[in-house]
């Protein structure tokens, strides 16, 4: 389609739509004023990863456009588990946890997103203010017959589980009833005409776009985002180090930025649409670039990627800290920006393989990458080649220094501190 709305059209031009309940209906109600949205977020863990960036760039151009962002957290849903792309039940959390988990989420949402009482600022919300207070038995009655059990068992979310013979239990059952639920409760309390997700989400949000239909009489609209992968077929956040979290108490800033920089070539142009708010004739020019130029437009989207969420001054540390990296050979680094392993001198004076150092600075997922990565070359210790992989780290290694820098590759590096 051709969207009019500015909205729809600045969606559609930096790589956000995957699916729509009817695309042309939302394009035409976008076109009579602003209308207010919603994504929800379950607190399953103490941060987000880069996977996640996705929806909160749709808040940003959702706010920046003229609409009003609803940002729903599932302080109610997390106590039963999104069954979604999942083989297993997950692990069920206490209410302490949860609450842990959303005021650490909700700082994410301060750097994208404006919060206040004007029409368009975002609201931050949690739908155990009305799961919690539910009467099973009078909302089983209420809404539980708009829901089939032949229909139900045709969602993903199902069918896959029971096609691979998993278990699923009667409670994550009902968590496709509860988020339909959150879309006719948010449609009664704030006008919300509109749900939006991730592509995997979308029989959730068929339910909940129905449940409003039959309960509300009124026309609401679901919209997804696709699941993004590496142009080389890898899921996006998924690094030989773990996931690529959004707070920095979890991932330096350093290395957030340093994951942008190591963006495959054929990616750049694609993540610098989703994943920044450089204008699109800015982005058209540096995904033309090739060969070593390429490199330039990785840094851009580094720059502008880390400074959206963790500010101007979290860029240009790690801009110093990486040339430090190229430049240096271990004396005066910042081990405040990079992955740092503390080592007591007894454990030094003991010996410490190099191939388990790999590991326990996260440069390496197991012994046998370590061991492929020095007999491939990559290995080095204060830039000079590791060429043993029977290599051990000693007192003598640190020749008098408190630093020492270990790479795997040009990209990947840590610290070896000693206590």
């Amino acid at each position: 389609m051709n969207p009019k709305s500015e909205l729809l059209k600045v969606l559609s031009e930096r790589g956000f739509v995957h699916q729509g309940t009817d695309l042309e209906a939302l394009d035409a109600r976008i076109m009579e004023g602003p209308l207010t949205a919603y994504i929800g977020f379950d607190a399953t863990a103490s941060s987000f990863h880069v996977g996640s960036l996705v929806q909160i760039m749709v808040l940003y151009w959702l706010q920046k456009t003229g609409h009003r962002p609803l940002v729903l957290m599932g302080g109610g849903t997390t106590k039963i588990g999104d069954p979604t792309g999942k083989d297993e039940s997950r692990k069920l959390l206490n209410d302490d946890e949860i609450q842990k988990n959303i005021k650490s989420l909700s700082k994410v949402f301060d750097r994208a997103l404006t919060f206040g009482k004007n029409p368009t600022n975002a609201i931050l919300l949690n739908n155990a203010d009305w799961i919690d207070t539910l009467n099973y038995p009078a909302f089983l009655r209420d809404y539980g017959t708009h829901f089939t059990i032949n229909r139900m068992l045709t969602f993903d979310s199902v069918r896959l589980r029971l096609e691979r013979e998993h278990p699923m239990t009667f409670l994550e059952f009902n968590y496709m009833i509860l988020q339909a639920y959150d879309f006719l409760e948010l449609y009664k309390r704030y006008d919300c005409c509109l749900e939006i997700g991730g592509a995997d989400q979308w029989g959730n949000i068929i339910n909940g776009v129905e449940l409003v239909r039959r309960i509300a009489h009124k026309t609401v609209f679901g919209l997804t985002t696709p699941l993004i992968t590496t142009s080389s077929g890898a899921k996006m956040g998924k690094t030989a180090q773990g996931a690529v979290w959004l707070n920095a108490d979890l991932l330096s800033p350093y290395d957030y930025w340093q994951f942008w920089r190591n963006t495959e070539d054929q990616d750049v142009g694609r993540f610098l649409r989703m994943f920044t708010i450089l204008p699109l004739d800015e982005i058209k020019r540096l995904e033309k670039l090739e060969g070593a130029d390429i490199n330039e437009a990785k840094k851009v989207l580094a720059d502008q990627a880390t400074s959206f969420l963790h500010g101007e001054e979290a860029v240009r540390e790690a801009r110093i800290t990486a040339e430090k990296l190229f430049e240096s050979h271990g004396a005066n680094l910042d081990e405040a920006t990079l992955p740092t392993l503390l080592l007591s001198n007894e454990e030094i004076e003991k010996g410490i393989p190099i191939i388990d150092l790999f590991c326990r600075l996260g440069l390496t997922s197991s012994k046998g990458e370590s061991r492929r990565l020095i007999e491939g070359g990559g290995a080095r210790l204060n830039d000079e080649p590791i060429q043993d992989e029977l290599f051990v780290l000693s007192l003598s290694s640190f020749k008098g220094q408190e630093l020492l820098k270990l790479s795997a590759g040009k990209k990947r590096h840590g610290l070896l501190k000693k206590q």
